[in-house]
């Protein structure tokens, strides 16, 4: 029997509850030690949920003094890279949440530090793990589009409409607002798909007006709501990417997600409406006919197939991707992605899409 891996966890957040608790209580070789939190009272609460022995509120004290093999930094956008350059110097593996940093500066110490330490890293692109999406990818991997033409996403959410305070409208704080948010897990999934981006046009909005001051009251810079992208692919193809956190979307998971692409051999589309459709269709220039396109059982593999949200958390919790991904890698010395590598690729693209907005012209990445 393998040695197990002994992790921390930096949040106490609902995403640290409903994320990554339940997927390491469910792997064998997972045993949580500890976790760290900026309110005592919350973080003995989590820690009594889930039955973890040691808590901490200083980052610092459970890196230097826990037995730890790796850490889970799901804190906001701002702590990452200090949190993260911490726990590498002290040879820690790291699955640290997306956006991996708030500059691509940061991203780059980040991914060079991992690298030069050869430690397991992993970027949390949720999405790459839906049925739906890993199907795709084996479509297109395996030439049904034949030449790469262009793709299209659309990513519509609705938890910005309301309004109120959100950290992750606050530029000091999460660098980015939808582009880091939402922008980040297409923008993975896109050059997943077609390869290396070399150029980004981006056009950003702000349609619902926020409070001035945050819970402290001070004065922050505002972040945008909505961002369309315009790409460049290495290859030659072209990307249209819309993602929106203020659409009107009534679905359990507040949101809807469509693909299209279009190549010399043929079309896919693929449409997740997170209630009980996640399809993929197709049609081949040999046929002409779009009809719907099974998904594989060892695709699926043991996820609820009727009702997304299900789908999703089966996904993580079942299947043990992701998360459970990065546990077996540290267990058994084997490659994992998506790494700090990738994270700092999307966020070389996210930083030329911000910059674009600023001016208002095409950057090169």
């Amino acid at each position: 029997m393998s040695k197990k891996v002994k992790i921390g966890v930096i949040s106490t957040s609902w995403w640290a509850d409903a994320m990554y608790l339940p997927a390491l209580t469910n792997h064998p070789e997972a045993q949580v030690e500890a976790v760290c939190g900026r309110d005592q009272s919350r973080a003995d609460a989590f820690a009594q949920r889930w039955d973890i022995p040691q808590v901490f509120t200083d980052y610092r004290e459970m890196i230097n003094t826990a037995d730890l093999d790796a850490v889970i930094v799901a804190s906001s956008n701002k702590s990452h890279h200090p949190i993260t350059m911490a726990a590498l110097e002290k040879n820690l593996h790291v699955l640290c949440e997306k956006p991996l940093a708030m500059t691509a500066n940061e991203a780059a110490e980040m991914a060079v530090k991992a690298g030069e330490k050869q430690l397991k890293t992993l970027v949390p692109y949720t999405y790459r793990y839906m049925p739906t999406n890993r199907y795709l990818k084996r479509l297109i991997d395996d030439g049904y589009l034949g030449r790469p033409y262009h793709l299209a996403m659309r990513y519509y959410a609705n938890y910005g409409r309301d309004g109120g305070y959100m950290w992750r409208f606050n530029k000091s704080l999460a660098g980015s607002g939808v582009i880091g948010d939402l922008g980040s897990h297409f923008l993975y999934l896109a050059r997943w798909y077609f390869g290396e981006v070399t150029a980004v046009t981006c056009q950003t909005g702000r349609f619902v007006e926020r409070p001035p001051l945050d819970p402290e009251g001070r004065p922050y810079e505002p972040l945008e709501d909505s961002a369309y992208f315009l790409l460049k692919f290495a290859n030659g193809a072209q990307a249209s990417i819309h993602v929106t956190c203020v659409a009107h979307e009534e679905t359990p998971f507040g949101q809807r997600h469509f693909m299209e692409f279009h190549g010399s051999d043929g079309t896919l589309y693929m449409e997740t409406d997170w209630i009980n459709r996640q399809e993929v269709h197709g049609a081949k220039m040999d046929g002409g006919k779009l009809e719907t396109l099974t998904i594989p059982d060892e695709i699926w593999g043991a996820v609820n197939r009727e009702f997304v949200p299900d789908t999703y958390r089966d996904v993580f919790r079942k299947e043990l991707r992701m998360t459970g991904d990065w546990v077996s890698a540290i267990a058994h010395d084997t490659p994992v992605e998506p790494n700090f590598e990738d994270g700092l690729a999307i966020q070389k693209i996210m930083s030329a899409a911000v910059q674009s907005a600023a001016e208002k012209r095409q950057v090169s990445v």
